[in-house]
């Protein structure tokens, strides 16, 4: 008996949500949202776990979706005002340690959509690592995800 077309394509939606392995690297609770139907711009947000016994960083990340893919954070400027920035050397990722990509924070963004990043579809995205190498994550698209997603427990009131 073979399974329903439906049933294998809810299994794969949900492999997106799993957590995904490099060498020591883990990549859990991954998920990406566009601002508007018309945006053109997007973002990923992501919990990077490292198992190991070395620091690592993300140095840069690659994806069909846009035009160019930035390492992204939130910053305050000297007016008090919030701006995304560009971070060049990407983000630390300790040892027995994890990163938590998040709205407001840190964060991959995708500058000159190549298209619609519609709820329930999924982004493959490339991670560059400086020591684990290259890592492909498949991102589902969930629009309807609240701000307190990809925290890993992190988050404190008053944040």
């Amino acid at each position: 008996m073979r399974p329903k077309g439906g049933l294998f394509a809810g299994a794969l939606v949900l492999c997106g949500a799993l957590p995904v392995w490099a060498q020591d690297i883990m990549v859990s609770d991954a998920y990406a949202r566009a601002s508007t139907m018309m945006s053109q711009s997007g973002a990923a947000f992501m919990v990077i776990g490292n198992g190991g016994l070395q620091d690592d960083r993300l140095v840069r990340a690659a994806s069909d979706v846009a035009a160019k893919v930035e390492l992204h954070t939130h910053a305050e400027d000297a007016n008090g005002v919030m701006r995304m920035i560009e971070v060049e050397q990407g983000f630390a990722i300790p040892a027995g340690g994890q990163h938590v990509l998040r709205r407001g924070g840190d964060h991959v963004m995708f500058l000159g959509l190549t298209r619609p990043l519609a709820h329930g579809d999924t982004v493959s995205v490339t991670l560059h690592f400086e020591k684990a190498g290259e890592m492909v994550i498949e991102v589902p698209v969930d629009l309807e995800r609240g701000a307190a997603g990809a925290m890993g427990g992190q988050m404190k009131m008053g944040e």
